[in-house]
This record gives structure tokens, sequence and C-alpha cells, in this order.
């Protein structure tokens, strides 16, 4: 899923959040070929879900035509977690954030099918989303799921959790909200559990890493990997 330049701090201390400065982005733009379907929902829902990017802040409860708790998912990917938890979760707003084009086409198909009237898109970089448009204190939760390990370590510096952005992001989380991430790459669990944890305004739910909860479901690439003996570790850390 999402990228700046090291100043030789702490382990993880790049800072992804300031787009005001050159910056490493911790996604890599792919064209993708859209379906016809894809393309169909682009056209025909993108104006209702899909929320412009703005440079500035924004009530996203306008965008939702009411007022209730809201997550972020930072990188959709194709969707099918997005959709399953929005409709769990129908007092609740979602709102995804993907760059890649044929993702975002198919989570609107899955929009359409399952009437998910509480979830809306921004087809832009999370990082200057939660920058720009995100108001302090304004979010119940966040999700990052399986965002890009770039798993060789002259790429590493290209993660996006961080601490700079972290610090930032939980800025974004309102007190009593919650940040969870999920990653299948041991190493990149432990900066993660590393990073959070030195987050003051955020506690651990766990002792380290956290069961999966109910409302995320295992993907299919998830599974296999769990037959192959690969790990997967969650991480749910509470806002204080």
């Amino acid at each position: 899923m999402n990228e700046p330049p090291s100043h030789n701090r702490e382990p993880g201390r790049t800072l992804p959040y300031d787009p005001t400065e050159r910056r490493i982005r911790s996604f890599v733009t792919r064209m993708g070929r859209l379906s016809d379907g894809q393309a169909r929902a682009l056209a025909s829902l993108a104006p209702r879900y899909c929320i412009p990017y703005e440079k500035s802040a924004v009530d996203l409860n306008r965008f939702f035509g009411r007022v209730a708790p809201t997550i972020l998912e930072i990188g959709t990917g194709m969707g099918e977690t997005t959709a399953h938890i929005a409709g769990l979760m129908p007092e609740k707003n979602f709102l995804g954030v993907e760059v890649h084009t044929p993702g975002i086409g198919s989570l609107l198909k899955l929009i359409d099918e399952h009437g998910l009237h509480n979830l809306r898109l921004i087809q832009h970089d999370a990082v200057e989303v939660v920058t720009h448009m995100i108001q302090p204190a304004s979010l119940a939760g966040v999700h990052i799921f399986f965002p890009d390990p770039w798993h060789k370590a002259r790429h590493q510096k290209r993660r996006l959790i961080q601490t700079a952005f972290v610090e930032h992001l939980a800025s974004r989380i309102a007190v009593g909200g919650y940040l969870h991430c999920a990653t299948d790459w041991e190493d990149y669990a432990s900066q993660m559990l590393a990073v959070l944890s030195s987050e003051p305004s955020l506690m651990n739910t766990a002792k380290d890493y956290a069961d999966r909860p109910s409302y995320r479901p295992v993907t299919k690439f998830e599974r296999r990997g769990l037959r192959l003996g690969h790990g997967v570790w969650d991480l749910v850390f509470r806002r204080r």
C-alpha cells in the first residue's frame, strides 16, 4: 500500500507524512487492467461514492449524509475485506483510501452489489489524505491490513508504518479510538510493534500481538499462507 527522507533518528523514524518535503512513497502506482465491470462501476458509481482529494480539512459526515463514527482504511486493495467489515457494521461510516484504479472499481462494484451506503472512497495517497483532509481526533478507528512489506533491506525506508507517520496518524484518532494493523511479514510485525509501542498516545490492547478481531476476515491469500505455515500478526492499539 503507501513512503520520505531519513532523519537519522531511532529505527523507523523515516518521515512519510510531510508532503511539503520531497519524500519516498510507500507504494508503486501500477496501471493494472480494468475489467469491463470495474470500468462501468467507475463511470456510474464514482460520482456518488468517491470523494475528491482536497488539500484542506473536510467534514467527513457531509459525504455520508449522517453523523456516525468513522473508520479509515488505508489501502483497500480489491475491496473484499473493506466491504465485508462495512457490511458487518452499518452503524459506522467507512472511508477507504486506495491509489490503484482497478481496486477502486472493484470496491465500487461491491458497494453496489451489497448496498453499502456507509462506505466512501478516496483515490489518492493516504499519507496526503491523512495530513490534509482528516481533522484531528475525528476518527473512531484506522485499519491498515497487509501494507506492502518492502522486504528487501534497502527498500524498508518505504514502509508506511514509521514513527513520524504513526505519531501524525494517532493525532487523527479520537480518545478511545483504535489503530489496527496486520501483516504476514514477521520482521515488519516486529517493526510495527516497536513503532506503535513507542507512540505515547497509543496503548497496546494485548501483551504484544493481538488475536485477530472477529471483524477482520481471513483472506484467501492469508488462508493459503497459513496452510503453508506462514504467520500473520495483528496489532490493535487504543488511543489514550
